[in-house]
């Protein structure tokens, strides 16, 4: 809220909101999924756009939801919300031109771009757009940077020796990077990858994207 505020945007945010319905929906439990959705529909009645700081959630809104509702007495509520959904850093760099004007002292990041980024939203660009535009800021790839980080939501808990095993590689070809830290837009591999590199004793410190970016520009 704090970083679109100081790109020039006047924020609302509804507190009645919680999840997208995704875990239910992706476990094929569409009628409880349905309910959550329905709930957050509420939440959201301004025609206005919605920005979400997650490529996961906006991906379950802008394209999953209209699936949900179909035939719905709310469907076409559902497909208008879904048609004003935007990831965050799509919202500041296709909306509001924003370019981030860098502050901080040099470093070396590394960035893990969720598949949620790279398959559903393509939002992954307007990240990694933000980040080039810093001035003092090395951005790394890692070795097998489109590879998933092992999370994938119920995937984690269904899977978890070949999570666990997925986490693992990922994270050792993060250090190898060299770099201080690690910056996604995806809290749910933020997750799972700060648990790991803890288990791992790493000096590598995660750090959501738009706190980066706050960070930088103060």
């Amino acid at each position: 809220m704090e970083l679109l505020r100081r790109a020039g945007c006047e924020v609302v945010f509804p507190p009645g909101q919680s999840c997208c319905g995704q875990p239910a929906f992706n476990s094929g439990y569409r009628r409880e999924a349905l309910s959550v959705a329905r709930e957050q529909l509420a939440c959201f009645p301004e025609p206005i756009p919605l920005v979400v700081p997650s490529a996961s959630c906006a991906g379950m809104i802008r394209n999953h939801w209209p699936e949900l509702f179909a035939g719905e007495s709310d469907e076409q509520r559902a497909r208008d919300l879904a048609s004003r959904t935007w990831e965050l850093c799509e919202f500041l760099v296709e909306i509001l031109d924003w370019e981030p004007q860098d502050k901080g002292e040099p470093t070396k990041v590394v960035v893990h771009h969720s598949c949620a980024a790279r398959r559903e939203t393509r939002s992954w660009r307007h990240a990694q757009r933000l980040l080039d535009e810093l001035s003092n800021v090395s951005v790394l790839e890692p070795a097998h940077a489109e590879e998933c980080c092992g999370f994938g939501g119920t995937f984690a808990v269904k899977q978890p020796e070949l999570s666990a095993a997925m986490a693992e590689s990922k994270c050792a070809e993060i250090e190898a990077t060299g770099a201080s830290r690690l910056i996604s837009q995806d809290c749910g591999c933020l997750l799972n990858l700060g648990g790991m590199l803890e288990r791992r004793s790493t000096e590598v410190r995660v750090q959501h994207l738009v706190e980066f970016l706050l960070e930088r520009t103060a």
